[in-house]
């Protein structure tokens, strides 16, 4: 006899046995807050830079430092994103953001996606109401493993979409 798939989950409740729910996608675990509207969306083309550090263990091995990329908008240059995390557009307007949220990039050699609170603004354009900037859709940018020398620096290449968010 066939149950009902309702009738089928009903039993596994009942029967005590741990029921987890869908795992969520890296686009739902940094999605936008009800009530928040795109202002911009750019794409990224950089570098992740990293340094020879040791770790708890003493042991050397790569430590993430900052961010170098151009902010691009069909195919132009329109800003630039570096150490803060900071994002400057040609306008003159700029944000500083805070992570509020994480999720795996989609391969084992992609920086997370990143959902971030603006903290601090300046100047005045198109980034002035800004309230949050997410990180999606990356490409690259990790570099994990053992380095031979303390204080030396390294850079993995990334690329990512950028998406400026104000609350309505």
């Amino acid at each position: 006899m066939l149950f009902p798939r309702s009738a089928a989950l009903a039993l596994l409740l009942l029967s005590g046995l741990p029921v987890s729910a869908p795992a969520e996608t890296p686009a739902e675990a940094v999605a936008p807050s009800p009530g928040e509207t795109i202002v911009l969306s750019v794409h990224a083309e950089g570098a992740q830079v990293y340094e020879c550090k040791a770790g708890a263990d003493g042991k050397l091995g790569w430590v993430f430092r900052e961010p170098i990329a151009t902010l691009l908008a069909d195919g132009r240059t329109v800003g630039r994103h570096y150490a803060g995390p900071n994002w400057e557009h040609g306008d003159g307007s700029a944000v500083v953001g805070k992570v509020t949220a994480s999720a795996p990039g989609a391969t084992p050699n992609d920086i997370p996606w990143l959902k971030l609170e603006v903290i601090s603004r300046r100047g005045n354009g198109i980034l002035t109401g800004v309230t949050a900037v997410q990180r999606i859709n990356t490409k690259g940018g990790k570099l994990d493993g053992v380095c031979d020398n303390a204080g030396s620096f390294a850079s993995a290449p990334y690329s990512a979409e950028y998406v400026f968010l104000r609350k309505a």
